[in-house]
């Protein structure tokens, strides 16, 4: 802070005299103007500063305002990320629980494949058996009868 010297009547830094500390009177006198309200007239800073000042509460202004927008930033991008892994998280145990229904699936397609060829396989058999007996009823039909 820049102090007008005119509006403060006591030296500053405090003298070495008090060993590097306010007097007594130079704190009352604070304190006065503090109460009284006098205390915005006693921080009067040059044209020179003013300037710089003012830049410097822009910068810093600016640093807290991008501080802050990075940390919403920073607060998205985790909500982000944590529903993208809860999106994977549920696709994972929707595609496990579908892989299940599949093995399942697969599993009764396999066993009626058994048992269809199972059933074909003696069908084939009982097919053959037809045919052969077919063929000698043929072949008793074919031969001449001896009376």
């Amino acid at each position: 802070m820049f102090f007008d010297q005119e509006a403060v009547q006591f030296s500053y830094p405090p003298s070495l005299e008090t060993g590097g500390r306010f007097t007594v009177d130079e704190i009352q006198e604070l304190l006065s103007h503090i109460q009284s309200g006098d205390h915005y007239s006693m921080i009067s800073p040059s044209s020179n500063s003013q300037g710089s000042i003012r830049a410097v509460y822009l910068t810093e202004d600016r640093k807290r305002k991008r501080m802050i927008s990075n940390r919403e930033s920073a607060r998205r991008s985790r909500w982000r990320k944590k529903r993208h892994l809860e999106g994977l998280t549920d696709e994972v145990n929707r595609l496990g629980n579908e892989n299940q229904e599949l093995k399942n699936q697969l599993g009764m397609i396999l066993h009626q494949v058994l048992v269809v060829s199972g059933e074909n396989d003696r069908l084939r058999s009982e097919a053959i058996s037809l045919l052969l007996r077919l063929s000698d009823l043929y072949q008793i039909l074919s031969t001449p009868r001896r009376h």
